[in-house]
């Protein structure tokens, strides 16, 4: 595997929502359930204040993806253990008092397995998933293990105050390239009417099998891969609480451009 650089204390509030009627399945309803702090607006107009520690964030999945503190590179969270990516792409395993000001955990149990089409690209993969999933309306978890042929991922360097919103610091992001690496993709897809909250489609983030390196996903292709996903029909949203900058954010703003430009 080789991997090139191209360039460069609030109490919150908890708001539950149930977007579907829960699972017939047998599993424990906290199971099927996102959880979510903060918005992908409020992250993007540059709230990167921490809202919970790492611990208090275990206690809610065991995978997800999210940042940290201050912008300070990707998060990653894969079978309870939590990765930031900093921005030399390197990972490094994090615990602890480490807050976050925007993340998604879920406990996942895959509901569907697929092998995945050898070359597919990220394009190719995300109109290859749509059409395994039985709807578009419902919240999905993933893990995406396998080799691939080619990675691209960036991650984004720690910010002082005040604080730049999101499209600026990508606008100048470090961007990785990786050749013939094994590793795991972990993410979501939320349907098109939650953007407002959290990006609309899909938000993968990469780690690599030796736990070294990854990032946010902007373009792949996959050599032998097995998709698995879960099927996540309800969100519970935890916003910043009261004292914090969230409660002077104007989010009125329609950013949906800014949030796809962030995600390329």
């Amino acid at each position: 595997m080789k991997m090139k650089k191209l360039s460069s204390p609030f109490m919150a509030s908890l708001l539950v929502i149930v977007l579907a009627l829960p699972a017939c399945s047998g599993r424990s309803k906290n199971r099927e359930t996102l959880f979510q702090i903060s918005t992908i607006g409020a992250l993007t107009a540059g709230l990167y204040d921490g809202a919970i520690t790492l611990d208090e964030l275990s206690k809610h999945g065991d995978i997800g993806i999210g940042t940290f503190e201050g912008l300070d590179g990707e998060m990653l969270m894969l079978d309870g253990m939590f990765y930031q990516i900093k921005a030399d792409g390197k990972a490094h395993q994090i615990k602890g008092q480490v807050k976050s000001p925007y993340s998604v955990l879920t406990f996942f149990d895959a509901d569907l397995k697929e092998t995945l089409p050898s070359g597919m690209n990220y394009a190719g993969l995300k109109t290859y998933l749509d059409g395994k999933l039985p709807t578009a309306n419902i919240f999905y978890a993933f893990k995406i293990k396998g080799r691939f042929g080619y990675m691209k991922t960036r991650s984004v360097p720690a910010q002082r105050k005040p604080y730049p919103p999101l499209v600026e610091v990508t606008s100048h992001q470090p961007v990785f390239e990786f050749t013939d690496v094994r590793g795991t993709l972990v993410g979501f897809r939320y349907p098109a009417y939650a953007g407002g909250l959290n990006v609309p489609g899909y938000h993968l983030h990469f780690l690599t099998d030796a736990a070294d390196a990854g990032g946010h996903v902007i373009e792949l292709a996959v050599t032998q891969a097995e998709a698995e996903v879960d099927y996540t029909p309800e969100l519970m949203l935890m916003l910043p609480g009261q004292g914090s900058d969230f409660y002077r954010l104007d989010l009125s703003t329609d950013r949906s451009a800014d949030i796809q430009k962030v995600q390329k």
